[in-house]
C-alpha cells in the first residue's frame, strides 16, 4: 500500500542512527520522510537504502544548484536510487532545470518527482533585498515558480502562504511542497512564513513537510496520527 498521507517528516538529525531510530517510531503508511543535507552528508547514499528497507518513500532534499550538466547528472543518480522526490534551486535558471527534467525523461520506468525550490521559508523581504532582489517574497516566488513550470518541473517548494496564489496561477496539478508547517500550538522555530496543516492543504498545498513538531514530540506517532486525522486522511 502506497502512502496516502500528504505529510513528509523531516529527518533532520546529525547521525544515521538517530534518523533510523526515529523512522522506526513512524509508519510508512502515515508519512513519507525527507533526507536533507546534514543527514545525507554524514550518512551518504546508504541512508536511502536503510529507509527504503523500512518501507518509506523518500524526498531527497539536497537543493541542487550548479551548472546544468552537473545538476542533471545528480538528479539522474537520485532517481536511479529510487527516491520519490528530488529538488533543485529554481534560481539555477531555465537551462539547469530543463537539463534535469530531460535527464529524468531518459531513464526507463522512473517516476521521481522533480521539484524546484523558490524562496526559502526562512527568508523575508529584507533578506531578499540584501541579495539584490527588490521584490516581495510572493512576487519572487511567483516569478521562479512560473519559470520552473515552463522548464519542465513537476512542482515547487514554496511557503504555504503562497500556495493559493500558485495553485490559481499555475494550475492545481502543479505540485506544491510546503515546509514551515506547524500544528496548532507548536513553536515557530526559525521559520518565518508558516501555516497549520489544514490551512496549507486548504490553500492548495499537495505535500506538507513537518519536522520538529513530530520528531521532537514525546509521542511522534501520536502527533502524526492526529495530523492525518485533522486532514481527513483515510489511513
Amino acid at each position: 500500500m502506497s502512502c496516502q498521507s500528504p505529510i513528509v517528516v523531516a529527518l533532520d538529525f546529525p547521525t544515521m542512527a538517530q534518523s533510523i531510530e526515529m523512522a522506526k517510531r513512524l509508519d510508512p503508511k502515515l508519512c513519507r520522510v525527507k533526507v536533507g543535507k546534514e543527514l545525507f552528508t554524514t550518512a551518504g547514499p546508504v541512508i536511502l537504502d536503510e529507509l527504503h528497507n523500512l518501507g518509506f518513500d523518500i524526498f531527497l532534499d539536497l537543493k541542487f544548484h550548479d551548472i546544468p550538466n552537473t545538476v542533471a547528472n545528480a538528479v539522474s543518480v537520485a532517481a536511479k536510487a529510487g527516491v520519490w522526490m528530488v529538488n533543485v534551486h529554481a534560481s539555477g535558471g531555465r537551462r539547469m532545470m530543463e537539463a534535469s527534467a530531460n535527464a529524468l525523461q531518459q531513464l526507463p520506468d522512473q517516476n521521481t518527482l522533480l521539484i524546484a525550490v523558490t524562496v526559502l521559508t526562512s527568508m523575508d523581504q529584507s533578506d531578499l533585498l540584501e541579495v539584490g532582489i527588490d521584490l516581495t517574497p510572493e512576487q519572487h516566488v511567483k516569478r521562479l515558480a512560473s519559470l520552473a513550470k515552463s522548464s519542465g518541473m513537476d512542482g515547487v517548494v514554496c511557503s504555504a502562504q503562497e500556495s493559493a496564489m500558485l495553485s490559481s496561477e499555475l494550475g492545481k496539478d502543479f505540485v506544491l511542497v510546503t515546509p514551515g508547517i506547524r500544528p496548532v500550538g507548536s513553536a515557530q522555530g526559525d521559520q518565518k512564513r508558516i501555516m497549520t496543516p489544514a490551512q496549507a492543504m486548504a490553500a492548495g498545498s499537495h505535500y506538507l513537510v513537518m519536522g520538529r513538531p513530530i520528531t521532537q514530540a514525546d509521542d511522534p506517532i501520536a502527533v502524526l496520527t492526529q495530523s492525518n486525522q485533522d486532514l481527513g486522511v483515510a489511513i
